[in-house]
């Protein structure tokens, strides 16, 4: 069970914690005693750093885009270089653009595979160097339950989760000798503010909304909390016997 100080002594680096579940998922590190680095391409996780702080944290924020090495190996050397060490890292960060194959445009393709696969490569590379010599580490991918079945106009989203879910295997192999436990998260349809902004900017918003609730057999939508606690849970040491396993947070919308 994951109680009050049970990341206490730890350190979490969070790309994507600007908003919706990776920012849920900071500040409830914070409130169980970790140290936390922040991350986003925009200066939202700003904000989510002073949230840590005010949960007891001591937090940090990095600026930046993943798809870029320099990026993610600055949040890992932040880490380190501030708290003396990496213990857990959660690539939350990930960037969601419409199209069948046959619309896509190259540069799509290429901020879609930079965000969501590229960065989750080259963050975890630079975790793991330092994880590998200080006796191992939990890295939790966000993916999506959109990799397990099939979504309409969502195809290089939808291709580059199952790329993250097929990474999370290779990699929990790779590194489970160096006491690394490498695991995914596959949400469900998750409230945040760009998903509510895309409800706002359809034809029928309030249809789209419903819709979205209707492919969920739970019948709501999740709350970016909930998410959360699924990414702690995967990252502590109550789950020190999982690895290369998908936790499937989706209301069921994959049956």
């Amino acid at each position: 069970m994951i109680t009050i100080d049970s990341f206490k002594g730890k350190v979490v680096a969070i790309t994507g914690a600007g908003a919706g579940m990776g920012k849920e998922a900071a500040v409830l590190y914070a409130k169980n005693g970790a140290d936390v680095v922040v991350n986003s391409v925009t200066e939202s996780a700003a904000q989510t750093a002073k949230e840590c702080e005010a949960a007891g944290g001591r937090a940090v924020f990095v600026q930046g885009d993943v798809s870029d090495e320099a990026v993610s190996k600055k949040i890992i050397d932040t880490a380190i270089e501030t708290f003396g060490k990496i213990d857990v890292l959660v690539t939350a960060a990930g960037v969601v653009r419409p199209g069948s194959v046959d619309q896509l445009e190259e540069e799509v393709v290429d901020e879609v595979l930079g965000v969501d696969v590229k960065g989750v490569i080259f963050t975890s590379k630079y975790a793991v160097r330092f994880m590998k010599e200080h006796g191992g580490g939990s890295i939790c991918h966000v993916a999506s339950a959109a990799c397990l079945y099939g979504v309409k106009n969502r195809s290089i989203y939808t291709a580059a989760k199952g790329a993250v879910v097929a990474l999370t295997k290779a990699m929990a192999m790779d590194h489970a000798a160096y006491n690394i436990r490498v695991n995914a998260l596959c949400p469900g349809a998750t409230l945040s503010p760009s998903m509510n902004q895309r409800f706002a900017d359809s034809e029928d918003p309030e249809g789209m909304r419903a819709g979205f609730i209707a492919n969920h057999p739970i019948g709501r939508l999740c709350e970016p909390i909930e998410q959360a606690y699924g990414i702690l849970y995967m990252t502590s040491d109550e789950a020190s016997f999982m690895t290369g396993q998908n936790l499937i947070l989706d209301g069921g919308v994959s049956l």
